[in-house]
């Protein structure tokens, strides 16, 4: 929609710009056969026009300018999404991932897909927008063995990321002032690998 709202502006802007670029001679020709009584215009009243016409051309353009940035801003580019998908893989590849006694993870936005879409929306650099990734788990996942089907808003590309869970009892906490075993966080490190295309 903004894209077509820019083109509009720019076209408009080029008409504003051939506008002020006829000539008073020729202006006043048209005039003067539409209405031949009217009264002579001033060279003064061209120039006006002129640098409103032109004023009129350059406010179009950096609108429609705007319009365009503020459209790639808003989209995803396969680019984007491939240096933002490859750096997350990298950052969550080997990273501690604790659990509760019932298995659930200790930080309730932890869960696979969201940690995968923070990551990705995270590295997506300052032209990328910092939402619009879905990280799409597959039925068949399990806590232990899960992939995803990356996307984002704009990008044409997905991909595969598999996220192994590997047990890692060296990391296990229990806060302090609780016996072992009262109250224990489950360590878990995470293999994270990511290929480009479908699962």
């Amino acid at each position: 929609m903004l894209t077509k709202l820019s083109i509009t502006l720019f076209v408009l802007s080029a008409l504003l710009i051939l506008m002020a670029c006829v000539k008073a001679d020729r202006v006043r020709g048209w005039r003067q056969s539409l209405n031949p009584s009217a009264p002579e215009l001033p060279d003064a009243a061209f120039v006006v026009a002129r640098i409103t016409l032109a004023v009129m051309a350059v406010a179009g353009i950096v609108v429609g300018l705007q319009g365009l940035g503020v459209q790639d801003a808003s989209k995803w580019s396969d680019d984007e999404l491939k240096s933002a998908v490859e750096q997350a893989t990298s950052e969550l590849d080997g990273y501690l991932y604790r659990v509760d006694e019932s298995g659930d993870p200790i930080v309730y936005f932890h869960t696979y897909d969201q940690l995968v879409e923070t990551e990705v929306a995270e590295n997506g650099g300052a032209d990328a927008p910092q939402d619009g990734v879905d990280a799409a788990p597959l039925a068949a996942n399990t806590d232990a063995d899960a992939y995803f089907r990356v996307t984002a808003n704009g990008a044409d590309t997905e991909y595969c990321t598999h996220i192994k869970r590997i047990r890692s009892k060296k990391d296990d906490y229990t806060p302090p002032g609780l016996d072992e075993g009262t109250y224990t966080q489950f360590a878990y490190r995470l293999s994270v690998k990511t290929q480009q295309g479908p699962c």
